[in-house]
């Protein structure tokens, strides 16, 4: 979820647009997700912690952590659970609220941590945004010890062809509209329903990670495809 008093990224994801976006929103990004998406973004971080089976002892990475309210719900495991992301804005929000965690600005191409130090890694609605979502893939493979687990949420494609209909008019039609009300950017929201119909599906995506060096590639849809996590370990 975006918005940016400076103008909207383009489907080629330049990085120093997308980090602008993200430095704009930062202010109001939780609140504006839990608009977006009807507040179901609560119920997806659960459903992303319990994925990634993490313990205490276990040590993880949130990438494109933004605010850090995903990496908060990642501690309730009891592991420690370090954010990252390269809009310095998002993380500086993130602190000024107070989030009790471990904040470090990192790009997912290149990202500043020894190799094997996670015993997982997940990236929630921010693969889309990367320049080079396979060479980010093969980063977070580089970091993860072996047998460590990656977990990938991200919105996906609906698979019941009449649903899928109405939920791309929404992205392309009401959702500017509902930004109008909590944004005074919606513009960047064009580039969010833009995003979403260009990224690859299900079964795509997962031949990627597998390409990228994870094994034991597997996905779960939740509403019926309007996200979707996709699960690996690494060999």
């Amino acid at each position: 979820m975006i918005e940016s008093p400076v103008g909207r990224a383009g489907l080629d994801k330049q990085p120093h647009e997308v980090a602008a976006m993200f430095d704009g929103v930062a202010d109001r990004y939780d609140l504006t997700n839990t608009v977006m998406t009807f507040g179901l973004d609560r119920w997806w971080r659960q459903v992303t912690r319990r994925a990634l089976r993490l313990g205490p002892g276990d040590r993880c990475l949130d990438l494109a952590a933004g605010t850090g309210v995903s990496t908060v719900e990642l501690s309730r495991s009891g592991a420690t659970v370090v954010a990252a992301d390269f809009s310095q804005g998002m993380l500086r929000a993130g602190r000024q609220r107070g989030r009790a965690v471990p904040m470090v600005a990192g790009d997912a191409m290149s990202l500043p941590f020894a190799d094997h130090s996670f015993d997982a890694v997940t990236i929630s609605y921010g693969l889309r945004n990367v320049a080079d979502i396979d060479v980010a893939l093969a980063e977070m493979a580089r970091v993860t010890r072996p047998g460590g687990r990656l977990v990938v949420a991200e919105f996906s494609h609906p698979t019941v062809a009449p649903f899928r209909l109405v939920y791309e008019e929404y992205l392309m039609a009401a959702l500017p509209r509902v930004a109008r009300r909590v944004s005074s950017n919606p513009d960047a929201y064009v580039y969010l329903a833009e995003s979403i119909r260009d990224w690859p599906g299900q079964a795509e995506l997962a031949r990627r990670i597998g390409t990228a060096g994870w094994g034991q590639v597997a996905w779960r849809n939740l509403l019926d495809g309007i996200v979707t996590l996709h699960r690996a370990v690494r060999p």
